[in-house]
This record gives C-alpha cells, structure tokens and sequence, in this order.
C-alpha cells in the first residue's frame, strides 16, 4: 500500500522506545479512531441504507459493535478531554466548547490533568497523535508536552479539509510547530501519518489516537471570501456515489465524506493487519458525539435514527453512538453488545490491556469495560450523568440508570422521564405517571453532582 503522505524528514519527533528485555513479549497495541460528529444512524453497520462505509461495515463484522454506547459530552472539546482522562467534564475541569480565541490561549484541559499518554510511556509504549486536539495549544496543553511523541494535526475545531483553515489563519501543527500541508484533504494527512507511525514502531508497543476531523461540518468561518459552504469531499468519493465535484444535494456530498473517512479507516487496518499486528491490536472505533441537528445552515443531513436529538443536547441522539471494538482471540467477532458503556472508559480499558495500574491519586469516573464487551458481565456502571449548557436557555441535564432516563433542556425546565427499553426514541415522557420513579433519579442525579462538587473542592484545596 503506497501511502500519499510520507513526513519529511528530521522533522518527525523521535519516537520513544523502551529496551525490553528478549523474552519479554510486546504488550499489546492501541488504536483510537475517534470520529467526529459521526451520528448513531450514519453508517452502513448501524442501518444506513445510503452510506458506502465497507470498511467500518467490515470492522463491525469482526468486532464487537455496540448499540448503547455513551459520550461523556455532546461537544467537541470536553468530548475529547474526558476520553483522553476517563474523568467527567465537570471533573476535569473542561466542560465547555473551546472558542476561536481560546484554543489557542485559554487553559482549556487543565495541565494538572493527566492523560492516556503520559499512563501508557512508563510502560514503554509509543505514543501518536493525528488529526483534532481542540482541548488547548497554549505551552504546557500541546500533544508532545502531555504524552505523546508525535502529533501532527490541527490545533482548533472544525477547519477547512483542503485549506486547513480555522477562523482564516492555518491550523495545521506539527508538534507545536506550524507546517503548511495545503491542498491536501485533512483525512488523507491524518490516516497517512498515522500508517507512517505504526510502520516505523511495529517492533515496539504502540498508542495511536486518530482524532479525525472527519465528519464534522465546515463553518463559514473557516472558508476564504466567497467560498461555498459545503460539505468537502475529494472527486473519487463523490464518483463512488454517482456525483460530479460540483454537486450541489449536501446529504450526497456528506455521504461522500463519510466515504473518504471510511477509505482513510481502510489504509490505517491495512497498515495494522498487513504488517502482522492484527492479533496484537486493540482498534476501537468511537464518534465524539452525535450528529448536529440545527436548523438553519442547509448542512444537517446527517442521521441520528431512531434516536431525539442531535449534539450540543442530552437526548440520545447527542450522546448515544456508534463504537465498535476489534481486538481478535479476545473479544468475539460479529457480536451486537447491548450494555451502557461509555467513552470514560476507554482509558480504564487501555491500561487494563496494556497491563498497567490507574494511579490512586484521583478519581477515574471510567470502569474496565473488556467484561461486558465479551459477554461475561453487565454494565460496570450503575448510572452516566450528564451536564451541558449550551446558552442561556439551553442547560442540558440527563441521568441514565438501568433503562430509565432521566432529562431536562432548562434548570427553569421540568424533569423529562423516559424508558429508553420501551422508546428509545424519548418521545414518551413519563414523568407525570411514574412520579416515585421520576424522584428517586433527581435525587441519585443531585448526589452525583454533590459528590462532583466535593471532588472540585478538594482538588482546587490540592
């Protein structure tokens, strides 16, 4: 496979390697797709009868897909710090979408945070990022300062797939360095570097967090004057969909981005299964929150079906997606997993694989999933909690414990309650006709956050 991106060198950071003794195997290696605004109806394996995605399709099909699967947030930025901490956004302290300004100069993730990286070096793994950080660049917050060796990709939000463009300056970084890679479609670069990185580190073990921008809508923010607002996708994926470069349906023009995504997905399983790696690879597959559903910007075509709601919302719609885990001799291939599980626990799931330890010095909101996804233990959560405020009038709360749901848009709002067993759609509200049930989660959902606040409090105390 010949890879369209090839970094140039003395440029790349050296990758760290660690001398293991001769009869100590490799321990096994990671892979994080982490897609971005990939709605729970979007792809072929979840129902998408429109979607070209064989090779996610295919990873489902040796894997274990997950159908009630959760995000920490329905956004961007406390999305990505809380899969990167296994901490709640109100814990980690980013629980807000980073801005134009404040990506490159706020906090943003809290340097006394500490993620998957900086766990998994000690125990001698290499360690790449490729694609969307969007949880702060000021000094001390960049990828190389907090873990990784390597990092290439783009500092902000949602840029520009060809231009690189974020609020009209170029955001692409390689290591905290600014490097102009423009004309070249972001979801070829990332998947690229990513390959280059698993060829150069195959002898060793390996950590790849694969941020892809991919499939997140471009702003008007990021084109230059008088450029249309569309969805960017290369000529080839709009052919596999019978579309000419100019074509104007924006649901066809998105299915071809997902397309392309599904194309950069393919190389990277390729690069792992074709140099030996298969069996030694944890690939997990994850959306950073559900499709967009606002009304107004002519580009909300995604799916979020059967699901209410789309992202920047605690409806199942924003928090519910797709994931799907690979890990052959381990998890069972083909399998549907029916069990709330959750993006926290991806870190508890890395360290367990890696056979490491979580330190005892903090709170991990996280539990080891790899039970429950080979069949052998229900949910190791009772309850996921979210909060989001959105604006003023949009202060999103949601509570899921067992089957039940508990959720409100406003804190001036009424409580929503919903069987997500019996309607997973929430269009049922059953607050009025299980009062007693409707209390006992307000109550669970108040001691959850008292708890959250003493946690804030003795840390802040620290």
């Amino acid at each position: 496979m010949k890879s369209r991106y090839v970094p140039p060198a003395l440029l790349s950071v050296a990758v760290l390697t660690v001398s293991l003794a001769a009869s100590d195997p490799p321990r096994p290696n990671l892979l994080l797709l982490f897609v971005d605004n990939v709605g729970y109806g979007d792809l072929g394996c979840y129902g998408n009868r429109d979607a070209i995605t064989p090779r996610i399709d295919r990873l489902a099909s040796e894997g274990v897909r997950c159908l009630d699967f959760y995000i920490a947030s329905p956004s961007c930025s406390p999305s990505r710090g809380a899969i990167l901490t296994g901490r709640h956004p109100e814990r980690n302290g980013l629980n807000y979408q980073m801005s134009s300004n404040v990506n490159a100069r706020g906090e943003g993730l809290p340097v006394t945070e500490r993620i998957l990286p900086q766990y998994l070096k000690p125990l001698g793994y290499a360690c790449g990022a490729f694609g969307k950080w969007n949880i702060g660049f000021e000094p001390g917050q960049r990828p190389t300062e907090r873990g990784f060796d390597e990092f290439l990709g783009h500092q902000s939000g949602n840029i520009h797939y060809y231009k690189h463009l974020y609020h009209g300056q170029n955001d692409m970084r390689r290591g905290t360095e600014a490097v102009d890679l423009r004309g070249q479609y972001s979801t070829d670069v990332f998947a690229d570097a990513a390959c280059d990185f698993i060829g150069r580190c195959a002898d060793q073990s390996w950590f790849v967090y694969l941020p892809f921008n991919a499939a997140h809508f471009i702003g008007p923010h990021n084109v230059e004057p008088g450029e249309k607002v569309q969805w960017q996708a290369p000529a080839s994926a709009l052919a596999r969909h019978g579309c000419r470069p100019d074509e104007p349906d924006q649901r066809k023009r998105f299915h071809a981005v997902l397309t392309a995504l599904d194309d950069a997905v393919g190389r990277v399983l390729d690069t792992v299964d074709g140099l030996g790696l298969r069996e030694r690879t944890l690939v997990m597959f994850i959306s950073d929150n559900g499709a967009f559903m606002l009304p107004g910007r002519g580009l909300e075509v995604q799916s979020n079906a059967p699901l209410r709601g789309g992202g920047v919302t605690v409806c199942e719609g924003g928090v519910r997606v797709p994931a799907v885990f690979r890990w052959p001799g381990h998890l069972p291939a083909g399998e549907v997993n029916r069990v709330m599980l959750s993006s926290l626990d991806i870190v508890p799931l890395a360290m367990s694989v890696a056979g490491g330890t979580l330190p005892g010095d903090r709170v991990f909101d996280g539990r080891d999933p790899l039970p429950a996804l080979q069949g052998k233990s229900p949910s190791p959560h009772d309850a996921l909690h979210w909060i989001w405020n959105q604006g003023r009038n949009e202060q999103w709360r949601g509570m899921r414990e067992g089957d039940f749901k508990l959720l409100r848009a406003s804190d001036r709002g009424s409580w929503q309650l919903f069987d997500l067993s019996q309607d997973i759609g929430e269009q049922t509200d059953l607050a009025a006709s299980h009062p007693q049930k409707l209390q006992e989660l307000v109550r669970h959902f108040g001691q959850w956050q008292a708890d959250i606040a003493a946690d804030r409090g003795n840390n802040a105390a620290d």
